[in-house]
């Protein structure tokens, strides 16, 4: 069985010292080790961004695909060979901006791909920028006197949009986070954990301190119903969705479970061999 040691590699991080991405990575190794994953039967895509290079940290199948087209890269490999474990990670820029199209299809059609998006309100890489889920009148280089778009709200947008399964993490929060990890692994479908991955360079506004001070966790409310929307979008919408925890789940058949004669066996591994007979059949079909 694979180790902790056994999903690392040793290529340095180019983090800034402090950056939520070193916690988001250790969450995520943690998750493999917790479910009995293999490096050599787990695949990673990442994105553009501070957490695209992500999936050279990670010893396993790696792609880093260009910026926005994470979800459908990952998507094909787990179509493609149904065998692997297939991780999804962006941020918030890849994911909910030009990467927004993808997403909302990836929710209603529920192939079985665990997506871990690094949000920090922010785009780091490009030097701080006002990204999709910046909050109105945050200040930027490019938006000096206060960004005037309207947030995008992620994990409403996931609950209402089909999503079986939604979560939200905090990369300090390493129990936490890693055990959300490992369920979204485990749930037979798509599944989104949206991580508040604090960048401590350019967002000098949602700080650590900041969030344990405003962070609603869901484990707290013995209460709370996960399994039931409209309970998931009234929480989310009291709270802005700062909250943490496991957020929606319901019971899901993954989209290649459904599709009629879809073979279990990996692509790479069928017989495509057909003999004339049934070759004969088919064409005589198409006449």
């Amino acid at each position: 069985m694979a180790t902790l040691q056994d999903f690392k590699t040793s290529e340095k991080s180019w983090w800034c010292p402090g950056c939520g991405d070193f916690g988001v990575l250790a969450a995520m190794q943690k998750a493999l080790v917790a479910v009995g994953a293999e490096p050599s039967t787990t695949a990673i895509v990442a994105g553009i961004g501070c957490s695209g290079k992500l999936g050279n940290y990670i010893n396993s199948y790696n792609i880093h695909v260009t910026h926005g087209r994470t979800l459908p890269a990952a998507m094909g490999i787990k179509l493609a060979n149904r065998d692997l474990l297939v991780l999804a990670a962006g941020g918030d820029g890849d994911a909910y901006a030009i990467g927004m199209g993808h997403f909302m299809h990836a929710l209603r059609r529920n192939v079985n791909v665990t997506y871990i998006v690094m949000d920090n309100h922010v785009y780091g890489l490009t030097k701080g920028q006002a990204s999709p889920t910046s909050e109105s009148g945050f200040q930027t280089k490019t938006t000096p006197n206060g960004s005037i778009d309207r947030p995008v709200h992620p994990l409403m947008l996931a609950v209402s949009g089909g999503a079986t399964f939604v979560a939200q993490g905090f990369s300090s929060w390493q129990p936490q986070l890693a055990r959300l990890i490992q369920q979204g692994i485990e749930h037979p479908g798509f599944a989104l954990i949206n991580v508040i991955s604090p960048c401590v360079t350019y967002n000098k506004v949602n700080t650590y301190d900041w969030y344990k001070k405003t962070l609603v966790n869901l484990d707290d409310d013995s209460t709370y119903d996960a399994h039931t929307r409209s309970t998931a979008l009234a929480r989310l919408d009291a709270t802005e969705e700062l909250v943490t925890g496991l957020i929606y789940q319901e019971e899901s058949v993954p989209y290649e479970d459904q599709v009629p004669g879809f073979r279990n066996t990996a692509l790479v591994n069928q017989d495509w061999q057909v003999d004339d007979k049934t070759w004969n059949t088919i064409m005589a079909s198409l006449e």
